[in-house]
């Protein structure tokens, strides 16, 4: 059932709250988002079986503490933060306290070992690890005008935009320093909420490694007309601020680097985690067929995660808290200059 509000003229950022977590929002609904798009946590337990590798890792440089810390921010029905609990060493797992972020309510059957909550907790030592969810965190839309003026974009409720006041204050200068507009029709999500949203997330790690990947672009080379857009059942479609379906639009994650931060893509994170896609040799087939054919579907699950042109192409932002990105061994941190692009 979509939302029902005064069809008024709003910011996007309101419009796309209220759409996506209001009371009768997106997020709320009880299939959860796996019911409407599919995120790499989706596609393959590789995915968390290369985030437990990580986690590891985070471990090893934190010198193996009592307790460590795994946080899933925007869990969605919990895939992840399950996934990588059962992926962990014994020993690991033994010690690692788990906490799944989101606004909707626990799930059934969650694995008890999961704390639920509706907002990070603080101060803790181990990975925060943030998938697809900045992409969700609403901002203003900006279109330049014929007098090539940065305006708010306005939306009603079914989705009708117009023009509004020009942009100014903090979100000017945010345009100004990350994504100006050149030219009249000229659009930009405007990242200052995620900015936010993501160093107050980055402030919860005492000591550790916070991750954010997600659908991103770079000053280099940002889109000319933006990149708000909306999911159903799959499939992408208008985005219309009723409920009905999600609101999303690609993240500036250079914008959010904090210092010492690092940037890559999932390509060549996950290539650096031990997914790469290698298929299995011909004679396998031969020897043992059957470890042939498990090892031929792992290399294409492989594949799909880093594929160049889709998953592959996300964007990976580390950011190390307390501890020295050499003390992660080279991993994520150390990788090639070649493997980022």
């Amino acid at each position: 059932m979509a939302q029902q509000v005064d069809d008024e003229w709003r910011g996007w950022r309101a419009a796309a709250e209220e759409a996506l977590y209001g009371a009768h929002g997106f997020y709320r609904r009880p299939e959860g988002p796996a019911g409407h798009f599919r995120t790499s946590v989706h596609a393959s337990p590789l995915f968390a079986a290369a985030v437990a590798r990580l986690l590891c890792a985070v471990d090893e440089a934190l010198g193996s503490p009592a307790e460590l810390a795994f946080v899933d921010m925007a869990a969605g029905r919990g895939e992840l933060v399950t996934g990588v609990l059962d992926a962990l060493p014994r020993d690991v797992a033994a010690r690692t306290r788990a906490y799944a972020v989101e606004i909707a309510e626990r799930p059934e059957g969650l694995d008890p070992r999961v704390e639920w909550l509706d907002g990070p907790p603080q101060g803790v030592t181990g990975l925060l690890f943030a998938n697809e969810w900045l992409d969700n965190v609403p901002v203003e839309v900006a279109e330049a005008g014929s007098d090539g003026v940065p305006r708010l974009v306005l939306v009603r409720e079914h989705g009708g935009e117009r023009l509004g006041e020009p942009v100014t204050g903090a979100e000017a200068e945010w345009l100004r320093r990350w994504w100006a507009l050149p030219a009249e029709g000229c659009r930009a999500e405007i990242g200052l909420p995620r900015d936010t949203a993501w160093a107050a997330a980055v402030a919860t790690v005492g000591r550790g490694l916070a991750v954010a990947v997600d659908y991103a672009h770079r000053a280099a080379a940002r889109p000319p007309f933006g990149t708000l857009t909306g999911f159903r059942a799959g499939r992408e479609v208008a985005p219309v601020p009723d409920g009905s379906c999600d609101i999303t639009a690609h993240v500036a994650l250079d914008a959010c680097a904090l210092p010492g931060a690092r940037l890559l893509t999932q390509r060549a994170a996950l290539h650096t985690l031990g997914v790469t896609g290698a298929r299995p040799p011909l004679t396998l087939a031969s020897t043992d067929p059957a470890a042939y054919v498990r090892a031929l579907a792992h290399a294409g699950a492989a594949a799909e995660l880093t594929a160049p042109g889709g998953l592959g192409d996300f964007g990976w932002l580390l950011q190390p808290v307390g501890i020295a990105g050499a003390s992660l061994g080279g991993l994520l941190v150390d990788v090639p200059d070649h493997e980022e692009q």
